[in-house]
């Protein structure tokens, strides 16, 4: 039985995401301009928070810890912030932005231009490397199970999964599939399986790459 994808747009047309670079807390959205003395009071509340993730992991950063680190009322961090998954979040806004900009816009064959299956593969390899390059800061800043799948970034990175599937395996529920995959490259599991495991991020990849292509070559078969 054939099926009609709704109409998402394609890797290579702009991709229109709402959340596109809107990652942080959400406490921004009704001052899309800050003032200037709150742009400097948050800018010095994410370098103290930076310091202090450098120098006692993720986490022992606390809202107390930052707000004694750069001076400031406890209130302003958590005015600033919501919480300390908020905080964290939005430290790891920057590297959030340019992941993004890299799969939505960057050169092939991660960014637009190569086969869906192909950026696919290629998604994958980069956000496992991502993941073990920011891995105690993305777990600290794992919301809850209540927000854990709407949140903004991983919304943007499942829809950009979904789309890709759509190119490759129209006739696949590409809406839970692409569920499944984003599975393969949560942090919580690529830290029980590098750190408590100790398989090594090669394998990780393989398996990605492996997963894809019988997806791929599932949807090619039927």
């Amino acid at each position: 039985m054939s099926t009609v994808p709704p109409p998402f747009p394609t890797p290579q047309e702009p991709v229109d995401h709402p959340e596109l670079l809107q990652l942080g807390t959400g406490l921004e959205a009704d001052e899309p301009c800050l003032r200037a003395d709150a742009a400097r009071n948050r800018a010095r509340l994410l370098e103290a928070a930076a310091r202090l993730v450098a120098e006692r992991g993720a986490e022992g950063v606390t809202m107390e810890a930052v707000a004694a680190a750069a001076c400031v009322g406890k209130g302003t961090v958590f005015r600033r912030f919501g919480d300390r998954t908020g905080l964290l979040t939005a430290l790891l806004d920057h590297s959030e932005k340019k992941f993004q900009a890299a799969f939505l816009g960057g050169p092939p064959p991660l960014g637009p231009g190569a086969p869906p299956v192909e950026r696919l593969r290629a998604f994958g390899i980069a956000m496992l490397r991502r993941s073990t390059d920011d891995l105690e800061l993305q777990l600290a800043a794992e919301p809850g199970a209540n927000r854990r799948y709407i949140s903004p970034a991983r919304r943007v990175l499942r829809h950009h999964i979904e789309v890709l599937l759509r190119q490759a395996v129209p006739e696949a529920d590409c809406e839970l599939l692409s569920h499944t995959l984003l599975g393969q490259l949560d942090p919580a599991l690529v830290h029980h399986l590098t750190k408590q495991c100790g398989l090594p991020l090669s394998r990780l990849e393989n398996a990605w790459l492996d997963l894809v292509d019988r997806v791929a070559g599932a949807g090619r078969s039927r």
